[in-house]
Protein backbone atom coordinates (compact mmCIF):
# COMPACT_ATOMS: atom_id res chain seq x y z
CA UNK A 1 0.00 0.00 0.00
CA UNK A 2 1.93 2.72 -1.49
CA UNK A 3 -0.60 5.43 -0.28
CA UNK A 4 -1.35 6.99 2.92
CA UNK A 5 -4.54 5.99 4.46
CA UNK A 6 -6.73 7.87 7.01
CA UNK A 7 -7.11 6.53 10.43
CA UNK A 8 -10.44 7.39 10.44
CA UNK A 9 -13.60 4.94 8.78
CA UNK A 10 -14.86 6.37 5.40
CA UNK A 11 -18.24 7.86 5.57
CA UNK A 12 -21.59 5.78 4.42
CA UNK A 13 -22.10 8.26 1.92
CA UNK A 14 -18.67 7.54 0.09
CA UNK A 15 -19.29 3.96 0.26
CA UNK A 16 -22.68 4.57 -0.72
CA UNK A 17 -20.78 6.51 -4.17
CA UNK A 18 -18.37 3.14 -4.17
CA UNK A 19 -21.15 0.98 -4.08
CA UNK A 20 -23.18 2.83 -6.68
CA UNK A 21 -20.12 2.93 -9.48
CA UNK A 22 -19.87 -0.98 -9.06
CA UNK A 23 -23.31 -1.48 -10.50
CA UNK A 24 -21.67 -0.57 -14.03
CA UNK A 25 -19.10 -3.77 -14.10
CA UNK A 26 -21.79 -5.74 -12.15
CA UNK A 27 -24.70 -4.97 -14.20
CA UNK A 28 -21.50 -6.13 -17.31
CA UNK A 29 -21.12 -9.15 -15.39
CA UNK A 30 -25.07 -10.28 -14.98
CA UNK A 31 -25.29 -10.01 -18.67
CA UNK A 32 -22.24 -12.50 -19.37
CA UNK A 33 -24.26 -14.51 -16.78
CA UNK A 34 -27.40 -14.52 -18.97
CA UNK A 35 -24.84 -15.09 -21.81
CA UNK A 36 -23.29 -18.12 -20.35
CA UNK A 37 -26.11 -19.63 -19.43
CA UNK A 38 -27.91 -19.51 -23.26
CA UNK A 39 -24.12 -20.90 -23.68
CA UNK A 40 -25.36 -23.64 -21.34
CA UNK A 41 -28.28 -24.79 -22.35
CA UNK A 42 -27.17 -24.48 -25.86
CA UNK A 43 -29.85 -21.66 -26.55
CA UNK A 44 -33.06 -23.26 -25.27
CA UNK A 45 -32.41 -21.25 -21.83
CA UNK A 46 -36.36 -20.66 -20.25
CA UNK A 47 -36.02 -18.45 -17.46
CA UNK A 48 -39.56 -19.06 -16.83
CA UNK A 49 -38.58 -21.99 -15.69
CA UNK A 50 -37.13 -22.32 -12.34
CA UNK A 51 -34.14 -24.00 -12.99
CA UNK A 52 -33.33 -21.22 -15.95
CA UNK A 53 -33.95 -18.71 -13.10
CA UNK A 54 -31.67 -20.60 -10.81
CA UNK A 55 -28.99 -21.35 -13.42
CA UNK A 56 -28.94 -17.40 -14.57
CA UNK A 57 -28.91 -16.16 -11.01
CA UNK A 58 -26.08 -18.79 -10.08
CA UNK A 59 -23.84 -17.47 -12.69
CA UNK A 60 -24.90 -14.00 -11.64
CA UNK A 61 -24.17 -14.49 -7.78
CA UNK A 62 -21.04 -16.14 -8.65
CA UNK A 63 -19.50 -13.73 -11.08
CA UNK A 64 -20.61 -11.15 -8.60
CA UNK A 65 -18.83 -13.04 -5.90
CA UNK A 66 -15.98 -13.38 -8.00
CA UNK A 67 -15.61 -9.64 -8.45
CA UNK A 68 -16.21 -8.28 -5.54
CA UNK A 69 -13.54 -11.39 -3.79
CA UNK A 70 -10.67 -10.78 -6.02
CA UNK A 71 -10.95 -7.04 -5.86
CA UNK A 72 -10.91 -7.05 -1.95
CA UNK A 73 -7.87 -9.66 -1.83
CA UNK A 74 -6.01 -8.55 -4.32
CA UNK A 75 -5.57 -4.79 -3.89
CA UNK A 76 -8.67 -3.88 -1.35
CA UNK A 77 -10.55 -1.82 -3.96
CA UNK A 78 -12.88 -1.90 -6.21
CA UNK A 79 -13.67 0.29 -9.52
CA UNK A 80 -15.57 2.05 -7.36
CA UNK A 81 -13.58 2.12 -4.43
CA UNK A 82 -10.94 3.49 -6.38
CA UNK A 83 -13.13 6.13 -8.11
CA UNK A 84 -13.84 7.34 -4.29
CA UNK A 85 -10.05 6.51 -3.14
CA UNK A 86 -10.74 4.12 -0.80
CA UNK A 87 -9.65 0.73 0.30
CA UNK A 88 -10.52 -1.81 2.46
CA UNK A 89 -8.25 -3.09 4.65
CA UNK A 90 -8.14 -5.34 7.77
CA UNK A 91 -8.49 -3.48 11.56
CA UNK A 92 -5.12 -4.21 12.20
CA UNK A 93 -4.07 -2.28 8.20
CA UNK A 94 -3.20 -5.50 6.81
CA UNK A 95 -4.76 -6.92 3.42
CA UNK A 96 -7.28 -8.68 3.10
CA UNK A 97 -6.95 -12.33 1.85
CA UNK A 98 -9.50 -14.23 0.17
CA UNK A 99 -10.82 -16.51 2.82
CA UNK A 100 -11.87 -13.40 4.77
CA UNK A 101 -13.08 -11.82 1.60
CA UNK A 102 -15.47 -14.47 0.86
CA UNK A 103 -16.60 -14.24 4.28
CA UNK A 104 -17.42 -10.88 4.00
CA UNK A 105 -19.08 -11.59 0.50
CA UNK A 106 -21.35 -14.09 2.13
CA UNK A 107 -22.50 -12.21 5.09
CA UNK A 108 -23.07 -9.34 2.90
CA UNK A 109 -25.52 -11.20 1.08
CA UNK A 110 -27.30 -12.09 4.38
CA UNK A 111 -27.14 -8.38 4.94
CA UNK A 112 -29.24 -7.66 2.01
CA UNK A 113 -31.52 -10.77 2.80
CA UNK A 114 -32.01 -8.94 6.17
CA UNK A 115 -33.53 -6.26 4.26
CA UNK A 116 -30.12 -4.27 4.41
CA UNK A 117 -30.34 -4.23 8.17
CA UNK A 118 -26.39 -5.20 8.00
CA UNK A 119 -25.39 -2.37 5.93
CA UNK A 120 -27.42 0.27 7.79
CA UNK A 121 -25.47 -1.14 11.05
CA UNK A 122 -22.67 1.44 9.95
CA UNK A 123 -25.11 4.42 11.15
CA UNK A 124 -25.02 3.27 14.31
CA UNK A 125 -21.80 1.74 14.99
CA UNK A 126 -19.39 4.15 16.78
CA UNK A 127 -16.33 2.47 13.98
CA UNK A 128 -19.00 2.89 11.25
CA UNK A 129 -18.68 -0.78 10.68
CA UNK A 130 -21.06 -3.08 8.91
CA UNK A 131 -21.98 -6.36 9.88
CA UNK A 132 -19.43 -8.31 7.04
CA UNK A 133 -16.82 -5.78 8.40
CA UNK A 134 -17.46 -6.65 11.41
CA UNK A 135 -17.78 -10.65 10.28
CA UNK A 136 -14.48 -10.34 8.39
CA UNK A 137 -12.49 -7.48 10.64
CA UNK A 138 -12.80 -5.09 7.75
CA UNK A 139 -12.49 -1.13 7.53
CA UNK A 140 -13.23 1.26 4.57
CA UNK A 141 -10.23 3.55 4.90
CA UNK A 142 -9.70 6.97 2.77
CA UNK A 143 -6.82 7.27 0.44
CA UNK A 144 -5.34 10.16 0.82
Amino acid sequence: MSEPMSATPAPLRLRLAAAAYDLLPLLGLWFAAAVLALAITGGALDTHTLAGKFLVQGLALVLSGAYFIVSWSRGGQTIGMRAWKLRMVRADGQRVRWPLALLRFVVALLSLAALGAGFWWALVDAQKRTWHDMAADTVWVRIE
